[in-house]
């Protein structure tokens, strides 16, 4: 059916209760489910390099059963047992979707983002108390294999490590040159090593064992961003399905191709997308290992659409920036919507998209803590850009303050923290660490995002800033406190405040402000370099750095980040108005309760049209003065 916004999430609810609904319990049942229905449909296809003619490989839904069943029984041979887990240190392959089905029917499924360093996914490895260990074997081009070595020997937990080779899916002369030049792997962990696909292989693709028909955690998700130790979400069957209902009931059917050049360590494309099409019985297309990152994937996205006939693009801010800066080159009539989640979209660029391409974007909400799917703007109804649409079915977000009277709902159009109740929310055990699930739900139920947000008059929900003052990055979350950290490490720091600034591609970069010790002197160059020395992740390197007199603070002397903020937003504007030769200047900056920072705008003269082209690509808003 369609979905054209709160009437009809009322209509589906008032059939049934989610807890009487007819759904299928495991992944295992889902998945059975959907090969006896389409065994033929193609699954999932993915190609190592990006041209629209390069040599892709295509599972169909009774190939991609198999090889999942054969996966989760070898890691059953391993050891893994229900509440056992089996992480992955992968780019995007079909191996990584093999691993993800596979190792969430065996036991608990551990995606962990390869662009971590060691540390953090060693991290990882010992909280989630992993036995198995996905990871690439060696390759050209790429240091995963290093990382994970390094990270295993750091969590002796970790028994077997189990290769994929990316060899196999090369062609000609890079498939002869490859095996001279791949980089050695020296082992020096506890791991006994073994080739993926070779033990995989050796499985039987009937599940030889038990799939009790009962609700129970299936995946660790980490979050908190790419700096930092990041925690770890626990995800159940019934989150996981719940996700691919949704996509099933309001969006998709066994027809649908889903272009999806997200990584398959994040939940939009685990729980969302591949969900999604598991449950519909469609076809999800995953483009290089690097997925968006990949080279030639901006240069030959709209080719690789008509290619695979694509219905639906899945996309953040960042994305869909680089594919206006290609022109459209190819036939894309199949596609009816793109998705855009993870940071805002600036009005212009949505407007710039859809003239483009004459597709719709639809921009929605979620988060790893509720499993994915919080809200989304009806495909068949009204669409208010800037906002995050309308609850999904059984999805209930209520915009609650606190008070020294307890938690209080917030009324139409007020500010307040963004909580969620789901069939995606574990209420009372987000975290594996018990201690992080302290004061994490009002009312027992109700997910405390630390997203700070309003409802208006329709029941449309807008994001207007982050309580947890994480800075995103094109859909990455960084934490400022690592930034602060590094600089407060140089001699003549006496305080550090990291905070994100404007940035018309990536939505918010990092940039930090510093007050001196009294008598110190130091350059802002060598700040920088100090700072890019400390930071581990390139994305969380600051982008610039000021020196203050003294920084703003609190009563209680605490940086006051608004106020930087402020600044930044000045600073960043006034530099792209100079730049394009706009005599306008920002006067000031002001709070407004339902839009966030606004600049407000000196426009010496200047055309409202000309400004507006050069700050229109900004999350945070304008007016004239």
């Amino acid at each position: 059916m369609g979905f054209s916004g709160i009437i009809d999430r009322d209509a589906i609810e008032a059939q049934s209760t989610w807890e009487d609904r007819d759904v299928h319990k495991t992944l295992y049942s889902l998945l059975a489910d959907t090969t006896s229905k389409f065994p033929k449909r193609n699954a999932i296809s993915y190609q190592l390099f990006s041209g629209p003619k390069d040599p892709a490989e295509t599972l169909t839904w009774q190939e991609l059963h198999d090889k999942s069943v054969q996966a989760a029984n070898l890691f059953r041979s391993l050891g893994i047992g229900p509440d056992d887990v089996v992480a992955f240190v992968l780019p995007n392959a079909m191996e990584t979707a093999i691993t993800l089905f596979g190792g969430s029917i065996a036991g608990i499924v551990n995606p962990i983002n390869p662009l971590l360093d060691a540390e953090q996914i060693g991290s990882i490895l010992r909280e989630t108390n992993a036995k198995v260990v996905v990871t690439l074997r060696p390759f050209p081009k790429t240091d995963v294999a290093d990382k994970t070595a390094e990270a295993v020997a750091l969590a002796p937990n970790v028994k077997t490590v189990l290769e994929v080779d990316l060899h196999r899916y090369l062609t000609g002369l890079k498939k002869i040159i490859v095996p001279l030049i791949r980089p050695k792997l020296t082992i020096k962990n506890q791991a006994t090593y073994k080739n993926f696909n070779a033990e995989m292989a050796k499985q039987p693709t009937k599940l030889q064992f038990e799939d009790p028909q009962i609700d129970r955690v299936a995946c660790y998700f980490h979050t908190g961003g790419t700096t930092g130790m990041p925690k770890v979400a626990q995800h159940k069957y019934s989150g996981m399905i719940y996700n691919g209902w949704v996509g099933k009931t309001i969006l998709l059917d066994e027809t649908d191709n889903i272009l999806c050049p997200l990584p398959l360590f994040h939940v939009f494309a685990c729980h969302v997308i591949l969900m999604g099409a598991l449950t519909a019985g469609a076809h999800t297309v995953f483009p290089t290992p690097q997925g968006y990152r990949g080279e030639g994937v901006f240069d030959n996205i709209w080719k690789l659409v008509e290619r695979w006939k694509i219905s639906f693009i899945i996309g953040v801010p960042t994305a869909i920036s680089a594919m206006m800066q290609r022109p459209v080159d190819a036939d894309i009539s199949t596609v009816k919507s793109t998705f855009s989640g993870s940071a805002p979209l600036p009005m212009e660029l949505f407007r710039r998209f859809e003239k483009a391409t004459g597709v719709e974007i639809l921009e929605g909400y979620g988060l790893t803590e509720a499993t994915c799917i919080v809200s989304g703007n009806p495909a068949d109804g009204i669409k208010k850009v800037g906002s995050v649409g309308v609850e999904f079915p059984y999805t209930r977000v209520r915009i609650i303050n606190n008070t020294p009277n307890g938690p209080v709902d917030a009324a139409t159009d007020e500010v307040g923290e963004i909580c969620i109740s789901s069939p995606g929310v574990f209420a009372g055990h987000t975290y594996t660490e018990a201690d992080k699930n302290k004061d994490l739900f009002h009312h027992g139920e109700f997910l405390r995002t630390g997203d700070l947000g309003r409802k208006d008059s329709d029941g449309y929900i807008w994001i207007t800033g982050r309580a947890k003052d994480l800075i995103i990055r094109g859909g990455h979350n960084i934490d400022p406190a690592e930034i602060e950290e590094a600089l407060l490490g140089h001699e003549a720091v006496a305080f550090a405040g990291a905070i994100g600034q404007p940035d018309a591609h990536a939505g918010e970069v990092p940039c930090a402000y510093v007050e001196l010790v009294a008598g110190a002197s130091v350059t802002t160059e060598e700040l920088m370099a100090f700072s890019n020395s400390k930071v581990k992740e390139r994305a969380a390197q600051p982008k610039n750095i000021t020196i203050m007199d003294e920084l703003p603070k609190t009563a209680v002397g605490k940086i006051f980040k608004p106020d930087l903020r402020r600044l930044a937003i000045t600073r960043v504007y006034d530099e792209a108005l100079g730049k394009a030769g706009v005599a306008a200047r920002v006067d000031h900056v002001i709070d407004d309760k339902k839009r966030g920072l606004v600049a407000i705008i000196a426009m010496n003269g200047a055309d409202a049209s000309a400004v507006g082209e050069v700050l229109g690509g900004f999350i945070n808003q304008w007016d004239a003065a």
